[in-house]
């Protein structure tokens, strides 16, 4: 299925301004590529906002798309060499696509944080928050870089 990698990029920044984490507003941008419903896939991707629960390590973005990555390249069963090789090939490939145009995967280098990590309270969302962060725009580069993916793998 095609799909519009503007438009996800579009939906995803929505997500996030209304107050989803990172890896959500990426994952549930792409919760029709899975079978499971909107509150379980916000669920799942809440760990992985902030750079995994504000320790500033990868991107939840990056986090998000990896999320989708496991349902357009599945691999569940532990002895399957192809799917698992398949899977890190996504994997990388997405992570490499996000770091050529954003410098790094890492949320504290993305942030130019100097912390290794910050007290788990969540930053409030207002103005001035969304002001000084560029997450709103990494949200959306990773929604398109998934949208991206999906068009090539439709193509081959």
């Amino acid at each position: 299925m095609k799909v519009n990698p503007e438009e996800r990029a579009e939906r995803a920044r929505q997500y996030f301004l209304e107050g989803y984490n990172c890896a959500q507003a990426v994952f549930l941008t792409y919760q029709d590529f899975t079978p499971l419903d909107p509150t379980t896939v916000a669920t799942i991707a809440a760990p992985f906002g902030g750079g995994m629960g504000r320790l500033r390590e990868v991107c939840g973005t990056v986090s998000g798309m990896l999320m989708v990555a496991s349902y357009l390249q599945p691999n569940p069963l532990p002895n399957d060499a192809p799917s698992k090789k398949a899977c890190y090939q996504m994997v990388q490939s997405l992570a490499e696509a996000f770091r050529r145009e954003n410098g790094s995967i890492v949320c504290r280098e993305l942030l130019g944080l100097t912390v290794e990590k910050e007290e788990p309270t969540p930053s409030p969302r207002t103005e001035e928050y969304y002001r000084r962060r560029p997450c709103a725009e990494y949200v959306a580069i990773a929604a398109r870089i998934v949208g991206e993916k999906i068009n090539e793998m439709e193509e081959e």
